[in-house]
């Protein structure tokens, strides 16, 4: 990919190695899927660079996933979003493998992606977790990033609490001279069939209920609804970068492919 300003050499970050110049197709919308989730992010209409990432793997039984935003007030904030997805997800499947509790696997995979970012000396995001297995499913914040649960039927719920001060502004983030992280978890045991969902204010700033979130889930698969709800940011807007992980769980069981 040569860069669009000079001609040059485009490094892995989506930075022009000779002038510096972001290239703004890079990142522009991904999409990955295994048995039963899936996820979708989208540059949006008016950014010119997606500082949003994803990650999302198994772990035996465990479904996991990490979606984070990097805050674009940081210098190259897409880097801080892709190495602390990158971090966390790889962090909870491994502790996860090795018999660790959920929740004990999101504080410290949140506390390593954390340390990752403030190596980069500069970058920072906000970061959320999530994990779906036949015990339940769990989830952790960090910053304005969102994971709700969203049942086949009845009322849904979110299960991280944003991270926010006056004027919305966020009072905790990843990187970028924050503190160590401090991650609550939450946890349910679902009683139907639903789906777990990581997402970026990207999304939740034009669907910010959970109910709104959940009659948009139509499958018939997660890709599908992924592609459902970043379509929905885009057509209200898209006026940021927008992320969606859907995860579909069924009660005492694991991750739920629905054909």
């Amino acid at each position: 990919m040569a860069c669009v300003r000079c001609g040059g050499t485009v490094a892995p970050d989506g930075y022009c190695w000779d002038c510096g110049q972001a290239q703004p197709l890079h990142r522009a919308r991904l999409e990955t899927s295994l048995d039963g989730a899936a996820a979708v992010t989208d540059r949006g209409l008016r950014r010119g660079v997606n500082a949003d990432a994803m990650a999302l793997t198994t772990a035996g039984p465990w479904t996991v996933g990490v979606v984070t935003d990097g805050i674009s007030m940081t210098p190259r904030p897409e880097r801080a979003a892709q190495v602390a997805a990158e971090c966390g997800a790889e962090r909870l499947a491994a502790r996860l493998t090795a018999g660790a509790l959920p929740e004990e696997a999101l504080e410290d995979a949140a506390v390593r992606a954390g340390a990752a970012v403030a190596a980069l000396d500069g970058p920072g995001c906000t970061y959320v977790a999530g994990i779906a297995g036949p015990a339940g499913i769990w989830a952790t914040g960090v910053g304005d990033s969102r994971a709700y649960w969203l049942p086949s039927t009845g009322p849904g719920m979110a299960l991280t609490d944003d991270d926010t001060g006056t004027l919305d502004t966020i009072s905790a983030w990843l990187g970028a001279g924050a503190p160590p992280p401090r991650p609550q978890v939450h946890s349910h045991r679902p009683h139907v069939p639903g789906t777990l969902l990581l997402c970026t204010d990207g999304l939740w700033r034009y669907l910010p209920s959970a109910d709104d979130l959940r009659v948009r889930l139509r499958g018939p698969t997660p890709l599908d609804d992924a592609r459902t709800l970043v379509g929905h940011a885009l057509a209200a807007g898209g006026r940021d970068n927008v992320t969606a992980l859907v995860i579909a769980v069924v009660p005492g069981g694991e991750a739920l492919v629905r054909l």
